[in-house]
C-alpha cells in the first residue's frame, strides 16, 4: 500500500497534467481557426460591397450623377472634360451609404455584432488621398496588436471603356478586439471546458482524499487490533493463572483463596464484558443506532454517583476533587445510562492522563438555556493537533512517559455522539503539560 499509493497519486497527476495541456492547445488551435474563419467571413463580406459599389461605378458617369464644378455651360469642352473625367467611389457614395452596406453584408454573412472602421483611399500616380473615412478610423487603425485591418481593392472589370483611366482605389476595413470577438464565438466551448476540468480535479481530490481516509482507517484498524489483543490477553492471562491455582490441591482445601482467586476471575471477567460492550457501542454508533431513553435527571446525582464510583482510585493517587455543584436547576431530559458513562468517561480520562498529584475540578452552573458541566484537571494536556482529532473514533493522544495507559481510542468518540444526540455542545482546551478542560451544554427539555 506504501509503495502504490504514490505510484497512483503520480499517475493520476500525469494525466491531469496531460488533459489540461491537451485542452490548451486544443483551445489555442481553435482560436486560430475560429480567428481564420472570421477573416474569411469579413473578406467576403468586403467583396459582395466592393462589387456592389463598382456596379455603378464601372460605366460612364451621367450628368445627372456627376457632380460638375460651377460656372460650367453647355456646350462647353470644360464641362465635356468634366463629364469624361473618370468617377470614384466618393463621387457616387457617402460616408454613411457606404458603411451602410457594409454593414449589411457583414449581418449576412454571420458577422451582426462585429464592429468595423473602414477608409476608402484614391492612388492616381502622382496623388494619393482618402477618399471617404469613418468617424472612428483614426482611433483603431494604429493599434495593430488588438485590431486586425483587411484590404479590398477595386478594380474595373475588364474590356470596360473605364479599364485603366481610373484610378486605384481600396478599401481598408479595421475590426477592432479582434480576440475578444473570438474568445466571445468560443465562450461557450470555453466554458465546458473549465467546467470538464475542474470536474476532473474535484474527481481528483475526492479520490486522493478517499485513499488517504484508507490509508489512514487502515492504519487505525491495524492500531485498534493490537490495542485489543492487549486488552484482552491481560485478563485471560490472569483468568488462566487463577483457574491453574484453583487446580492445585493447596488452594482446594483454602476456602478463602478460592473465594480470592475466583474473585479475581469474576473482576476480570467484568473487565471484559466492559470492553467488549464499549466495541459493540462503538459498532452502534457507526450505525447511528443509539436509541436515548429520555427522561427527567438530575445532573448533580449523576456527578456525584461517578465520583463516589471512582473515590477508591482518587485515594489511591493521593488526588483531590474540588466539586462545586452551582446550578440552580439541574434537571435535564436524558438517558440516564448513556449520560452517566458520559460524565464517567471524561472522570476516567482526569484519572488516566495525570500525574500522581491529580487536582480534579467538576463545576457546574445554568442560564436559560439549560446547564454547563465543566471538568477540569492539571494532567499531561494535549497539542494543538490532538485537540483538533480528539474526538476522532480510534484516536489516541500520545501519552510520552505514561505505559498504564489502556483503551481502544472510543470513550472521548462516544461522549462526542452521545452530547450531538442531546442536542447539547462540548468543547475541549487543553495545554500541553499543564492539564485539560471539557466544558459541556446540555440544554433544558423543550
Amino acid at each position: 500500500m506504501k509503495r502504490i499509493f504514490p505510484l497512483i497519486i503520480l499517475l493520476v497527476t500525469l494525466s491531469l497534467v496531460g488533459i489540461i495541456v491537451i485542452q490548451v492547445s486544443w483551445f489555442r488551435s481553435m482560436l486560430l481557426v475560429k480567428e481564420e474563419q472570421l477573416a474569411d467571413r469579413i473578406v467576403k463580406a468586403m467583396g459582395i460591397t466592393g462589387e456592389e459599389l463598382m456596379a455603378q461605378k464601372g460605366t460612364l458617369p451621367s450628368l445627372k450623377n456627376k457632380r460638375t464644378r460651377p460656372n460650367l455651360t453647355w456646350p462647353s469642352d470644360q464641362l465635356m472634360m468634366e463629364l469624361m473625367k473618370p468617377s470614384t467611389i466618393s463621387e457616387k457614395f457617402t460616408t454613411f451609404e457606404v458603411q451602410e452596406k457594409l454593414r449589411k453584408n457583414f449581418n449576412a454573412h454571420g458577422l451582426k455584432d462585429t464592429p468595423f472602421e473602414f477608409v476608402i483611399t484614391s492612388d492616381a500616380g502622382f496623388l494619393a488621398y482618402d477618399e471617404l473615412r469613418s468617424r472612428g478610423f483614426d482611433g483603431v487603425v494604429e493599434d495593430t496588436v488588438r485590431n486586425r485591418s483587411y484590404v479590398y481593392l477595386f478594380q474595373v472589370p475588364g474590356g470596360s471603356n473605364l479599364e485603366g483611366l481610373v484610378p486605384e482605389e481600396a478599401m481598408v476595413v479595421v475590426v477592432p478586439n479582434i480576440k475578444h470577438i473570438v474568445f466571445r464565438e468560443l465562450r461557450w466551448m470555453l466554458g465546458g471546458a473549465i467546467l470538464f476540468t475542474l470536474i476532473l480535479l474535484a474527481a481528483f481530490y475526492v479520490t486522493v482524499s478517499a485513499l488517504l481516509r484508507q490509508k489512514k482507517m487502515s492504519e487505525i484498524k491495524n492500531d485498534f487490533i493490537n490495542n485489543m489483543t492487549h486488552e484482552f490477553k491481560t485478563p485471560l492471562a490472569t483468568i488462566s493463572l487463577a483457574v491453574d491455582a484453583l487446580r492445585t490441591e493447596k488452594v482446594a482445601a483454602d476456602r478463602e483463596k478460592m473465594q480470592y482467586f475466583t474473585g479475581i476471575i469474576k473482576e476480570e471477567n467484568k473487565r471484559m464484558n466492559k470492553q467488549v460492550e464499549t466495541i459493540l457501542q462503538a459498532a452502534l454508533m457507526d450505525r447511528q443506532e443509539i436509541q436515548l431513553n429520555k427522561r427527567p435527571v438530575h445532573v448533580h446525582a449523576i456527578i456525584e454517583q461517578v465520583l463516589e464510583n471512582f473515590d477508591l482510585q482518587l485515594q489511591s493517587r493521593e488526588a483531590h476533587a474540588d466539586v462545586q455543584l452551582n446550578a440552580k436547576d439541574d434537571e435535564i431530559m436524558a438517558d440516564e445510562v448513556h449520560f452517566t458513562n458520559l460524565i464517567n468517561n471524561l472522570v476516567d480520562n482526569a484519572v488516566k492522563y495525570s500525574r500522581d498529584n491529580l487536582h480534579l475540578k467538576i463545576c457546574t452552573s445554568s442560564n436559560n438555556r439549560g446547564v454547563q458541566i465543566k471538568i477540569e484537571d492539571n494532567g499531561i494536556g494535549m497539542t494543538k493537533e490532538s485537540v483538533k482529532r480528539i474526538f476522532e473514533k480510534f484516536y489516541r493522544v500520545h501519552t510520552g512517559n505514561l505505559h498504564n495507559v489502556k483503551g481502544f481510542g472510543l470513550g472521548l468518540s462516544y461522549v462526542k455522539t452521545i452530547v450531538d444526540a442531546h442536542h447539547g455542545k462540548i468543547r475541549v482546551e487543553s495545554t500541553l503539560g499543564k492539564g485539560t478542560s471539557f466544558t459541556i451544554d446540555m440544554p433544558y427539555a423543550k
